[in-house]
């Protein structure tokens, strides 16, 4: 049988006013994670992901951080309606976006609710190693800096090992290039963070890349899904390969033409299927489903184990048919 990625009631015991749009929920769970992990929340007929804001190392609580995004299904529902005592449905934690077992520095780049899986991180990095910890905070003013205090008492509490630098917009203007850099100065063996909105991070991306950081010590961290739920491409601008791809959802069947570079789920919405999804990245797992005839190549993978794959589990954000025929059923 697969693992364990179902959703499981979790109660909430205390919500936590970060900034005016800004809350964390505490929640009442036997769930391990490591640092700078997430849980999937299903609510008003959707998923989102959310990182945790605690550290398994110093937290009693697992806490998840939410930010009220404008016209945002979930996180409005989430900021307007929940209230202590009230149940979620969750996903145990996954995800990549966690510590190294190395000494070399660790050094994060966050821009506004991205300081929520890197808070995290620093945390961990603090309590149970010894590594120097780098963080460059983005945000748009001094009001809308979530952990700021808590950020400060860590800086006060490790001066020789946490360097913290708070960039303002409404102060400074746009982070830059030279403040990316001074950043990473003296720390370019170390394994770097990156998590915010999309432009801030190809901005740090950018300028990392230009320093020399390889992929292999960079991890990244989206809120927003690559591309999701973005349509396929019309069919004059993409090349057919041979073959179908036949999906099974919710006791429906159908089958369409495979499209060369198209994943199992854009090939599910053509068809006009709303498969399940949150982060297509390949580490939630959400939208997993299992391949009864052909064979899939997943250009990521952080949520399935060698087991779950050999019984023809993918997930469908990142496979990509190998064969001419392929079958992908959901599990309802």
């Amino acid at each position: 049988m697969a693992r364990d990625h179902g959703f499981h009631p979790v109660r909430i015991t205390r919500i936590v006013e970060e900034t005016p749009d800004v809350r964390t929920f505490a929640l009442d769970t036997w769930f391990p994670y490591q640092a700078g992990q997430f849980v999937t929340v299903r609510a008003c007929g959707t998923l989102r992901s959310y990182s945790m804001s605690s550290s398994p190392d110093v937290d009693d609580e697992l806490c998840v951080t939410v930010k009220r995004v404008p016209g945002g299904v979930v996180s409005s529902w989430m900021h307007e309606e929940l209230r202590a005592g009230d149940t979620l449905e969750a996903t145990l934690p996954s995800g990549s976006f966690c510590l190294r077992e190395n000494a070399t520095p660790v050094v994060a780049f966050a821009g506004g609710s991205g300081i929520t899986p890197v808070f995290s991180l620093v945390k961990s990095a603090l309590a149970t190693t010894g590594r120097e910890v780098r963080v460059l905070t983005a945000n748009q003013d001094a009001d809308s800096v979530i952990f700021r205090d808590a950020l400060d008492s860590l800086a006060h509490r490790h001066p020789d090992r946490f360097r913290l630098h708070h960039h303002l917009d409404d102060r400074q203007g746009l982070v830059s290039a030279d403040e990316i850099r001074a950043v990473a100065a003296g720390a370019l063996d170390g394994d770097f963070y990156v998590c915010g909105p999309e432009p801030y991070m190809a901005l740090v991306r950018g300028e990392l890349a230009g320093l020399g950081i390889p992929d292999e010590r960079l991890l990244v961290e989206r809120f927003t899904p690559v591309g999701a739920p973005s349509a396929p491409a019309p069919e004059t601008d993409r090349v057919r390969q041979e073959g179908t791809v036949t999906i099974r959802l919710r006791g429906d069947q159908r089958t369409v033409p495979q499209r060369a570079g198209e994943t199992l789920i854009q090939t599910a919405r053509r068809a006009g299927f709303t498969p399940p999804f949150s982060c297509e990245a390949g580490d939630c797992a959400t939208c997993m489903a299992r391949i009864t005839e052909g064979e899939a190549k997943m250009r990521v993978n952080n949520a399935l184990d060698e087991d779950e794959v050999a019984e023809g589990w993918v997930l469908t954000c990142q496979g990509e048919p190998i064969t001419p025929q392929v079958c992908v059923v959901y599990d309802d």
